[in-house]
């Protein structure tokens, strides 16, 4: 099944509302990446990924990508330099852990949301929203790539 296919376009939208409230309460940034396929490792995939999409960029290098690769069963996370010397160990386990439970159970958009939840309090714990000068840096759209090889 095409990436594009794996969540329904209810489904995508609560993705996004979830974004959306996390990133309410900080000056971090969530994106969620789903393909088709992935050779190799996920976890550099996702780092390919972070940089693709310009989350290396952002100005507190708070960024956290969800990388998913739907027919592979594999999954990732990846966290720009700025939060990932902050968080405690075993806390991007933690996160994927919900996504694989939640995907066990073919809860995808379930998984997919209660993992930005979880990243978005950890933001909101380390970097909270200052009003002044927090811009939305990143779209909050899932990103999709429908590679076939």
């Amino acid at each position: 099944m095409p990436a594009r296919q794996f969540l329904t376009e209810q489904e995508e939208q609560q993705i996004v509302e979830a974004i959306n409230t996390a990133e309410q309460k900080t000056s971090g940034e969530v994106r969620i990446h789903l393909e088709h396929h992935c050779d190799g490792d996920a976890l550099d995939r996702a780092a390919q990924i972070f940089h693709d999409l310009g989350m290396d960029e952002t100005k507190l290098e708070n960024g956290v990508l969800i990388y998913i690769a739907t027919e592979d069963h594999k999954a990732s996370v990846y966290a720009g330099k700025g939060i990932h010397r902050e968080v405690e160990e075993g806390f991007w386990n933690d996160v994927l852990q919900i996504l694989i439970t939640h995907f066990k159970q073919e809860e995808y958009e379930q998984g997919i949301e209660e993992a930005v939840h979880k990243v978005g309090n950890k933001l909101e714990e380390l970097f909270p929203y200052r009003q002044k000068g927090d811009l939305d840096e990143l779209s909050n759209e899932i990103s999709f790539h429908d590679n076939k090889n």
